[in-house]
Parts: structure tokens; C-alpha cells; sequence
């Protein structure tokens, strides 16, 4: 069964139904899934962490901190809270400016489904594809779908696959595979927003412990929580850390970010010299962590035996803990996949290759990375809408 279409969109999650919504008829939409936009519907638990309100060029890494630079202006988080706002979806704001649904992350791919259907397109839901080609004028997919083999043509394909993270979803790296078989680099690509962890499992005594800290890791550093595991670290700072950090770089953690604990334990000092230690530090700091901490920084005696040197040396450890994490908890846990096809090749304006004419690759598939916090999810609605608006004006 042969079948031709304008568009042929490969991935129907965040970036592909975006895309899709906007590229006007002649649009088809395909994913292996039996549902649409499944990282959509699972992320900030069930809520979906939509945008940020705080979003910008700076929040992205990339080998050209430049390129999303066109799609961000011209596509805003404004611009998807007033779509989310025109279908009657509530949203409320957490912190650091992230926007999450009220009720169901499933509102916002019904919500994508309702906008891709009101444009003219077709989602083909449990569809694999088998084969995929360029015959010099037109895209030939070969699909199968429903126990049957069907050979659709296309003037322009997108690539909206996503990248490696979260396989048990699915995800693999069929972007840059077929990024590659069209002349396309791809950079290197790791697992991003993602736990770190240690050789030895440290930190199984304070599994479950969490608290404010500045993460700190090749030049960058993040102000949020950080939460103690089995096997290592993950908690908001660490997950933000983790797409910095490389194998042999030491993270650091200032366990009193708002550099107020000198001062407190003086002024305690005073008043409460007679008390342990180490009970005063459970005033600032979680008990668990502390009595960790104890044997490492010899955290003996009453607070007034404390001279002003010995808190300075203590605040100043606690200020500056240095850590060696020797891997990542991997694909199995990342969030999303940083790196991917390179932006070299592709338009910042249109997201079309700039050698093969038709060709788009869009969201996390793309050499583009956001902080934790709703900035992908932004980068998927401002380079699929890009994509899909110049598609539909060339139509």
C-alpha cells in the first residue's frame, strides 16, 4: 500500500506534535508508542513541567550556545501558556519559574492532538518504521503498521524521535542514525539531568536525606536541592550538575549556600555554649548528614570549645565538600539526552538541513539541551512550531 503526504513527522512526542499541529494539511505524524507524547504525560509526576517562565538562550547547552536563539524569540513560553490559556488547561507555578498543569500532564497531549487534527494531520499510533530513503526529489518511508507494510512519500521529513534517554520508553538513537545517513554529524551524546553516582555507595547511611546546596562542577554552579541516595547523589542541584560534569571532574557542595552558618553558630555560641557540637549543627543541618559528617571533620567537644578559627575551619568544609562521583546513573534514569545532531547543518530559523532541502530534525534530537525546570519541553514547542511554520509556508 502506497500512500503520499506533504510531511512525514517521525516521533510524536513534545517537538513532533508541535511540529505537526503546524505544518498544515498533507501532515502525517508516526510513533511506535500506542500513545502520544508519553514523556509528556509522565513528566513532573503526572503534571507535566510545561515552560519556564524564565526562559532564555542562557538555559540551553549546545557546541553553538547561539542557535536556539531564533526559535526561543520567536516562539515563547508566553506563547504556550496563552495556547495552554485558549484550551482552558490551568497551570500554577512552582519555583524557580516553573509552570505545571493543575490537573493532568494528559491535558496538554490532548490538547497538541486537538491542535495537529484541527490542522489537517494524521497520527498513526503503533507504527514502525523499517526503512527510510531519499530518491532525489521525495522522502520513502517504508512503515508497518497493523500487520501491514505501507510505502509513504514525502516532500519533507522531521525528525522528531527525541534522543537515548529513558529506553524503557522506547527511546533509542534513530535521530542521529538517520541524521547520519543524510550527511549529517552528530556530536557526542551522554546522559543528561541525571543522578550521579559513586564507586562504592558512600552514602547508603543517608539515603533519603535531602536538603538545600550549591552544586558546583567545571565552572557552573546551581543552587538547589541535592538528595542523598544508595548509590550516590540526585536531588534538583545534582540533576542540573550532571550535564556538566565529565569522568574524573570533582563536584563540589556548599552545604550552607546563604553563607549564614558562621554567624549562627557564633551567636549560639553565646548562648548555648554548653551544648554539643554537633547538636547545634543539627539546628542548620540534617541530623543524619551531621553525624555523617562527624568522623570526617572531627566534629568533637561543646560548642564553646569552639574558638573562632576551629567554626571558621568547619564552615568553611562544610562550605566546600569536594566529591568524585565516578559515573551516572545512565540513559535508564536521564531525563533527557545532551548532544545530538549537530546544529551546523541545520537552519537556527527553520530547523531545515542546509544541504538536503526538506529534511528538519527538531526537539531534544537536536544539539540543544535545557536546564532542569520546563526549558525542554520549551525548546520542543519553539523548534517544532519553527519547523512546522516554515513547512507550512513553503507548502
Amino acid at each position: 500500500m502506497s500512500t503520499t503526504c506533504d510531511t512525514l513527522v517521525l516521533g510524536a512526542g513534545a517537538a513532533g506534535l508541535m511540529c505537526a499541529a503546524h505544518a498544515g494539511p498533507g501532515t502525517l505524524i508516526v510513533d511506535h508508542a500506542a500513545s502520544p507524547g508519553e514523556k509528556i504525560r509522565i513528566s513532573g509526576g503526572g503534571r507535566c513541567n510545561f515552560t519556564n517562565l524564565h526562559t532564555g538562550p542562557e538555559n540551553f547547552l549546545s557546541a553553538n550556545p547561539h542557535f536556539c536563539k531564533s526559535a526561543l524569540s520567536r516562539y515563547t513560553q508566553w506563547d504556550f501558556i496563552d495556547l495552554m490559556a485558549q484550551h482552558g488547561i490551568a497551570w500554577h507555578e512552582k519555583t524557580l519559574g516553573q509552570l505545571f498543569c493543575d490537573g493532568k500532564a494528559t491535558q496538554v497531549v490532548a490538547m497538541l492532538v486537538t491542535e495537529l487534527r484541527r490542522a489537517g494531520a494524521d497520527l498513526w499510533l503503533s507504527t514502525t518504521l523499517r526503512d527510510i530513503r531519499h530518491d532525489g526529489s521525495r522522502f520513502c518511508a517504508i512503515l508497518e503498521r497493523e500487520g501491514k507494510t505501507r510505502q509513504i512519500t514525502a516532500r519533507n521529513l522531521v525528525l522528531a524521535t527525541g534522543g537515548k534517554s529513558i529506553p524503557k520508553m522506547g527511546a533509542t538513537g534513530l535521530a542521529y542514525d538517520i541524521a547520519r545517513q543524510f550527511g549529517h554529524n552528530v556530536t557526542e551524546t551522554r546522559p543528561a539531568l541525571v543522578p550521579l553516582t559513586f564507586s562504592e555507595g558512600p552514602f547508603a547511611p543517608l539515603s533519603g536525606t535531602a536538603l538545600p546546596v550549591r552544586a558546583t562542577c567545571n565552572g557552573t554552579a546551581f543552587d538547589e536541592a541535592a538528595l542523598f541516595t544508595h548509590r550516590g547523589l540526585s536531588g534538583p542541584a545534582i540533576l542540573q550538575i550532571s550535564s556538566v560534569w565529565r569522568e574524573g571532574l570533582p563536584v563540589t557542595l556548599d552545604l550552607d549556600p546563604g553563607a549564614r552558618l558562621l554567624d549562627a553558630l557564633r551567636a549560639q555560641r553565646r548562648t548555648e555554649g554548653r551544648r554539643n557540637l554537633t547538636t547545634e549543627l543539627g539546628h542548620h543541618l540534617p541530623a543524619r548528614l551531621v553525624t555523617y559528617l562527624t568522623p570526617r571533620l572531627d566534629l568533637t567537644g561543646n560548642l564553646a570549645d569552639q574558638s573562632d578559627a576551629r567554626l571558621v575551619q568547619i564552615t568553611d568544609a562544610l562550605r566546600a565538600w569536594h566529591l568524585r562521583p565516578t559515573g551516572t546513573e545512565g540513559y535508564r534514569t536521564a531525563e533527557v539526552t545532551l548532544g545530538g545532531i549537530a546544529t551546523d547543518g541545520l537552519s537556527s530559523k527553520t530547523l531545515e538541513s542546509k544541504h538536503l532541502p526538506g529534511l528538519y530534525a527538531i526537539g531534544e534530537a537536536v544539539d540543544v539541551t535545557g536546564w532542569l525546570g520546563g526549558y525542554n519541553f520549551q525548546w520542543a514547542w519553539s523548534s517544532g512550531w519553527a519547523a512546522g511554520q516554515a513547512i507550512a509556508t513553503r507548502a
